[in-house]
């Protein structure tokens, strides 16, 4: 019993050290978490300007906006989530380390999104006004966007295990990644479609609540497999 508490301990430790390291890391160079950011709102922006005064279809489609710029916003930080690690040998040390490499794999996707996900989801009244989507929804808004960044990093993940050891993978993480991405698309903007409609939520939201437990406690394993494959290639 004492043995097992000391291995949990010491499991913790490891999980809340790469965590707040790669935290630290993050908020050093401020491009890894300003970019994501700029860059879905100007594309929302943009979006806003093409549809002009045409308000009304700019609120029907504005779902499928805030998905799509939210998808490629994560996109563009995913390719470095593993590979200063890689680079520098970190990763093999924590692959062949006695410490629980899934809680390891956790606490940097867990990093990453706070980064890229979390200003997202801080950002949803800025977005909101400039999509025109009624600020009585933003409660559903940000709550849709909070659980589809979310699944978005721990799936995006998987592709970026994948293609740590490739020397530019960006368009092969993307092409890998985009099709584990489509049910969390389909059930994310069909809740934002619910959410600006009034209908009920509770399907959708229960869709949305399910693929996030279900890419939290199974992508880690997928992304393990994964980082082992290509540390070993």
């Amino acid at each position: 019993m004492l043995v097992s508490a000391n291995e949990n301990f010491s499991s913790y430790r490891v999980f809340t050290a790469i965590l707040f390291r790669d935290l630290t890391v993050y908020f050093r160079y401020r491009g890894s978490w300003i970019n994501p950011l700029f860059f879905i709102l100007v594309v929302i922006t943009l979006f806003s300007l093409g549809f002009g005064a045409d308000s009304q279809a700019l609120r029907v489609y504005s779902p499928s906006i805030i998905w799509v710029t939210a998808l490629l916003a994560v996109l563009l930080s995913l390719d470095s989530l593993f590979k200063t690690d890689f680079d520098d040998g970190s990763l093999e040390q924590l692959i062949l380390s006695s410490q629980s490499l899934y809680l390891s794999v956790l606490a940097k996707i867990l990093a990453h999104w706070f980064v890229t996900g979390l200003p997202i989801v801080l950002a949803t009244p800025l977005i909101s006004l400039i999509l025109g989507v009624s600020f009585e929804v933003l409660p559903e808004v940000s709550l849709g966007l909070l659980l589809g960044t979310g699944i978005l990093s721990f799936i995006g993940a998987i592709g970026a295990s994948l293609t740590v050891s490739l020397a530019s993978g960006g368009l092969l993480l993307s092409l890998l990644s985009m099709p584990l991405y489509v049910p969390a698309m389909i059930f994310g903007v069909q809740y934002l479609q619910d959410a600006i409609a009034g209908w009920p939520l509770v399907p959708s939201l229960s869709m949305l609540i399910g693929l996030l437990l279900a890419a939290v406690v199974l992508s880690p394993l997928a992304i393990m497999a994964g980082l082992k494959l290509s540390v070993e290639a």
